[in-house]
């Protein structure tokens, strides 16, 4: 279990596993609290909390193949109300995320379920992976539905040949708070033979929502094993996931020095204050008139 920014305890977890003797990759996750942090730090509306809540859980089961202190970047640019969808994971387990217009909620789609294809509209994904070199790995399709695991699917067999099952999901309250998520990746590697292959498509049709299924008590070992239907499961690896992010003051105050002596003295007579926001986690950093004067002295301290 970890701890979630204001100190309560997750129980949200990734679990990385093999099918069908190593010829088949499976990744699956745990996110309720990460999902429900992300809907209350930004003031999520159901239909963006279930489209972050979706992007946050790929994003993390992404950051779980990699190695410290590899990161992976997601951005999600659609047309719809929603705008863009950014995350961002790192290889211990630490995702954070955010959307441009919080509060968008849609009536249902046909399926009862919440419109997140409608609310992302139509655009392209991209994943940049960085790996710590001088150059990251960025792909990129269009987005075939909106839906995110779709598009994810799609991402993974024309940008990375692998086919894959990307099942995800976000159970929203009425009260708009985030009652189960999770997600599942299943991936098929050339030496998966046509009756392994046969098998997990004709498992995929039936399989039942992720959410409804983390709602149910299942973990993340249990949807792998649900997925599985029977194929040999070697679980590889276990680790914890959570809605973290790394920014600080510290940062902001470089971020404000950066500015320059002149516009921090506009900033100083306009305002007499500054306040800023982080994009990814909605903290506040408030500097005020004595604050922002240090600050225009190092900025004026660092051009002589």
């Amino acid at each position: 279990m970890t701890k979630q920014g204001d100190g309560r305890t997750s129980r949200d977890h990734i679990v990385h596993a093999t099918m069908a003797g190593g010829t088949v990759r499976a990744l699956a996750a745990v996110t309720t609290d990460t999902a429900a942090e992300a809907q209350l730090r930004h003031g999520l509306y159901p239909t963006a909390a279930a489209a972050l809540g979706r992007v946050l859980t790929v994003t993390a089961l992404l950051g779980a193949q990699l190695k410290p202190p590899q990161q992976v970047f997601v951005d999600i640019v659609g047309d719809g109300p929603l705008g863009h969808i950014k995350a961002n994971a790192d290889a211990n387990g630490n995702v954070r995320g955010y959307v441009s217009n919080p509060r968008v909620h849609l009536p249902l789609n046909d399926g009862g379920k919440l419109n997140v294809g409608a609310a992302v509209g139509k655009g392209h994904l991209y994943v940049t992976r960085d790996f710590g070199l001088k150059e990251s790995y960025r792909g990129y399709v269009p987005l075939i539905s909106g839906e995110i695991g779709e598009d994810f699917a799609y991402y993974f067999l024309h940008s990375e040949q692998l086919p894959s099952l990307v099942a995800l999901g976000v159970l929203v309250e009425k009260d708009y708070t985030v009652r189960a998520a999770g997600g599942l990746i299943v991936q098929l590697f050339p030496e998966a033979d046509e009756e392994v292959v046969s098998h997990l498509e004709a498992v995929a049709a039936r399989l039942p929502a992720v959410s409804s299924s983390v709602d149910a008590g299942m973990n993340a070992e249990d949807l792998i094993r649900l997925a599985a239907d029977g194929l040999d499961v070697t679980v590889l690896q276990e680790s914890p996931v959570r809605f973290h992010c790394g920014c600080s003051r510290t940062r902001f105050e470089r971020a404000l020095i950066a500015l320059g002596k002149e516009e921090l003295e506009d900033m100083l007579a306009e305002d007499g204050e500054a306040e800023l926001v982080c994009h990814f986690c909605s903290a506040k950093y408030h500097f005020d008139g004595p604050q922002l004067h240090a600050l225009i002295e190092e900025a004026a301290r660092q051009t002589q």
